[in-house]
């Protein structure tokens, strides 16, 4: 979730004019308009003879004036530019195409595809249940061990206790030094953020399913994954099972990070990286403010990018964004001590939290690239 910076403005006082008497001062300070009052008598005779000879004296100038008056003044309006595209809108974009890129895409992007067309996907409902046998099918079928992390939260709407689920994905558990990739599985409950419908139907295809679909498509090289390291995908439940202002954030992250610390596993996790909206069609990646922030992480906010340069992904902009962004890889820095990056579009995305958030407003060619640079990051570990 991204939090924006306020700024607050004082408006300094305004000083009473000397010699301003107390009728004056309530007028200004109530922003009345007094209109003054119309002369009488024999200065109002004065006043009319003054304005019938001022405009004759102006009749008379401007008829000996010819044509040195000139044209009247054109005025030019303001050019108002198209609304742009939202390709148009992105940020610094690399010439690749689909053929360019090892990674396959297409195939994430039809996996996005397959996750949106379950609908809404909000936390302890029939969509985010049919989604995680989905998730689970899909890893299982690839060779990976999968299990669920359940724990116990109040409901938001009704208070009752409620049992969520985070996906734990491994693949080969025997390494203990271990990375981590992580993401989202559940949908806010409405696209609040929409102008016309904001109680209707939100899809979360870039804001959570374009991180999910990245990691299934990278998911096929793990099988054969040679390195010193293992790899664990983390599926969090209630990043955003939020209806009001007073609801908490991030649960499932929070509990994974708690679980990580209070019973600690025999591996350890050398890293972690987030994906949250890594699909749109204007695809924009400065470093987020928070990750940049921490010490510890830098190497790997540096490794990724210097990644995604070498391969001529500029969408990777090595430029902080505008804002610090809360998301799940805080608690898993703060609580959990794991070195982390979030990997998010740059805010304000127009899109966000509205019902244009949808599977046409993403881009194969987005998750081809996000997906190449974390594979070429990932055969580089050692």
């Amino acid at each position: 979730m991204p939090s924006y910076p306020t700024e607050t403005r004082s408006t300094p006082p305004v000083e009473p004019l000397q010699g301003s008497s107390v009728d004056d001062l309530v007028r200004r300070a109530k922003n009345v308009h007094t209109v003054p009052p119309k002369p009488t008598g024999q200065w109002q005779n004065l006043f009319l003879a003054l304005v019938v000879l001022g405009g004759g004296a102006l009749i008379w100038w401007l008829a000996t004036r010819g044509d040195d008056i000139g044209p009247p003044p054109v005025v030019i309006p303001p050019v108002i530019k198209p609304a742009p595209d939202l390709e148009e809108l992105a940020a610094p974009v690399s010439k690749l195409t689909l053929k360019d890129i090892p990674f396959d895409g297409e195939a994430a992007y039809t996996y996005l595809k397959e996750i949106c067309a379950i609908g809404r996907r909000v936390s302890n409902s029939p969509g985010i249940a049919k989604h995680r046998a989905q998730l689970k099918e899909h890893f299982e079928k690839l060779g990976a061990k999968v299990t669920y992390q359940e724990f116990q939260v109040r409901s938001p709407t009704n208070g009752e206790a409620t049992t969520l689920a985070n996906i734990i994905v491994t693949w080969h558990p025997e390494r203990k030094e271990r990375i981590l990739f992580c993401a989202h599985y559940d949908t806010r409950p409405f696209p609040d953020q929409d102008p016309r419908q904001p109680r209707g139907i939100f899809l979360g295809a870039n804001d959570g399913a374009s991180g999910i679909a990245v990691l299934m498509q990278l998911a096929k090289m793990l099988p054969a994954y040679t390195r010193n390291v293992g790899v664990d995908f983390v599926f969090f439940d209630a990043e955003e099972w939020v209806y009001g202002v007073n609801d908490p954030y991030f649960l499932g992250s929070r509990h994974f990070a708690q679980e990580y610390v209070v019973k600690p596993p025999e591996h350890k996790y050398r890293c972690g990286i987030l994906l949250d909206m890594v699909g749109a069609k204007n695809l924009d990646l400065p470093v987020e403010k928070t990750t940049w922030s921490w010490q510890d992480s830098r190497p790997l906010v540096e490794a990724i990018w210097n990644t995604a340069e070498k391969l001529g992904v500029r969408e990777f902009q090595k430029t902080l964004g505008p804002n610090e962004v809360l998301d799940d890889h805080i608690p898993l820095h703060d609580v959990a001590k794991i070195p982390m990056v979030n990997i998010i579009q740059r805010f304000p995305w127009q899109l966000w939290h509205t019902t244009a958030d949808t599977p046409e407003n993403c881009s194969p060619l987005s998750l081809g690239k996000v997906g190449w640079v974390l594979t070429e990051w990932l055969n580089a570990q050692k």
